[in-house]
């Protein structure tokens, strides 16, 4: 993108949000989220006599004062959750003033420090054409900076079957799956959500379009997005095609309400000019995807 996505006041707003997470993780490091397994968390489970390697803050030292034996606590284990995170890459991201583009790349970034801040693992991917790039996963604080400067050298060309991108993605336990993406894909993206489904993913989809695309005003000859394919068309305005237009977008809006009620996922719209403090304070928390700690 050749510019930097955010600056570090944008962060420090960010610290006392968290992505919720309604699934307990099968798989992954330990971490903040719980788990039927042992480990660390703050649910007791039993004992376990100390080796030398295990760190000395789980010492029970009344234990030791007792028994002069060196006993370790065992937990009910906080795994670490999985955050996939996909961006769609089509050219159709690259519309609008602001660009949806950038908006999702920040959106990206903001989701990924979030994760992050929560000692979960994030995977980023690109979505494009009939595949899918694979980000590597990333945990720990200091990935962040690793991520940022991934997420600048993204670019934004061809077409995205979001289906076939997302399903060569493989799983292997429980996770969050969240989809950026305008999806102004004719195919649309029903059998990617049942396979996310099948793969015991929860699932967040939030579409960004840009304010062209949303509040149509004026006459005369404008460039917009077909509300189907996403190709560029050049339309005349006037009140039939106005109206034409909106009932397309209508129509496609409420095809994706009644996608996320028939899987029980979230759906949630943003504009890309809106601010994305504003955006993730107001309508994402409003949703539950993401909480106040």
């Amino acid at each position: 993108m050749g510019e930097k996505l955010f600056d570090q006041d944008f962060f420090s707003k960010l610290n006392n949000l968290a992505i919720a997470m309604n699934t307990r993780m099968t798989h992954g490091m330990g971490g903040g989220r719980k788990s039927n397994a042992k480990g660390t968390s703050v649910e007791f489970s039993d004992y376990r006599e100390y080796i030398p390697g295990d760190d000395i803050r789980r010492i029970d030292w009344g234990a030791y004062g007792r028994l002069d034996k060196l006993y370790i606590k065992r937990f009910m284990e906080e795994k670490e959750g999985i955050f996939q995170i996909f961006i769609d890459t089509s050219s159709s991201m690259d519309f609008g003033e602001p660009k949806k583009s950038r908006t999702a790349l920040q959106l990206a970034g903001a989701l990924a420090y979030l994760v992050l801040n929560n000692l979960d693992r994030v995977y980023i991917s690109e979505m494009q054409e009939d595949s899918l790039t694979h980000g590597k996963g990333r945990a720990g604080k200091q990935a962040f900076q690793q991520i940022m400067q991934e997420l600048e050298r993204v670019t934004f060309d061809g077409k995205t079957n979001l289906n076939k991108s997302i399903m060569s993605r493989q799983y292997q336990g429980s996770g969050v799956s969240i989809v950026i993406s305008d999806f102004l894909d004719e195919k649309g993206i029903e059998e990617a959500v049942k396979y996310l489904r099948y793969k015991k993913q929860q699932i967040i989809l939030i579409q960004v379009l840009a304010r062209q695309e949303v509040e149509i005003e004026g006459d005369g000859t404008v460039n917009l997005l077909d509300m189907e394919t996403g190709e560029e068309v050049r339309l005349t305005l006037n009140r039939a095609t106005i109206e034409q237009y909106n009932q397309a977008l209508k129509g496609m809006q409420e095809r994706m309400q009644a996608l996320a009620r028939k899987y029980e996922m979230s759906y949630i719209q943003m504009v890309a000019d809106e601010p994305l403090e504003k955006f993730l304070y107001d309508h994402v928390c409003n949703q539950g995807i993401i909480v106040r700690k």
